[in-house]
């Protein structure tokens, strides 16, 4: 695949709001123009030992990206868990296998951590972004519910 997988630094920042804002649903709420607010919140992301921006690189342009965090929990006798978020492949790379290697790593870390479960939300909407978590094992067995602030 040559695809290098690694811990994002700030300077991926522009590629990554690239892809977030490249997305049917990322288009209404991103602003690749105005990089402020997320090399903020990559400092923040950064600084945190339970949060891991993890990006694929291949010749030195990022090509994917997700971000994992790790929730501490008292259920399930005080296990932890893995959240996935924001799983994006720049749309020249989708379809090659860069998105399951993304989360196979992200998997893995979750174990290496110690974490007893990985889980992850997507919106309604994407279907076909369903079906992909369902071939790598993934089930809805849950609802889910947000409350916009």
């Amino acid at each position: 695949m040559n695809i290098t997988m690694r811990q994002a630094f700030p300077a991926d920042v522009p590629e990554i709001v690239a892809m977030l804002a490249d997305d049917m649903l990322g288009a209404r709420r991103e602003n690749p123009a105005d990089l402020a607010p997320y090399l903020a919140a990559f400092e923040r992301i950064d600084a945190d030992p339970n949060q891991l921006l993890l990006v694929g690189e291949r010749d030195g342009r990022v090509v994917g990206s997700l971000q994992l965090s790790i929730l501490h929990g008292l259920s399930r006798r005080g296990s932890s868990r893995a959240l996935i978020e924001a799983v994006r492949v720049a749309s020249a790379e989708r379809g090659a296998g860069l998105g399951g290697e993304l989360i196979r790593r992200a998997v893995e870390e979750a174990r290496r951590r110690g974490c007893v479960l990985v889980q992850l939300t997507s919106d309604a909407a994407r279907t076909d972004a369903h079906r992909f978590y369902e071939r790598l094992g993934f089930k809805a067995t849950h609802v889910g519910f947000k409350l916009a602030l």
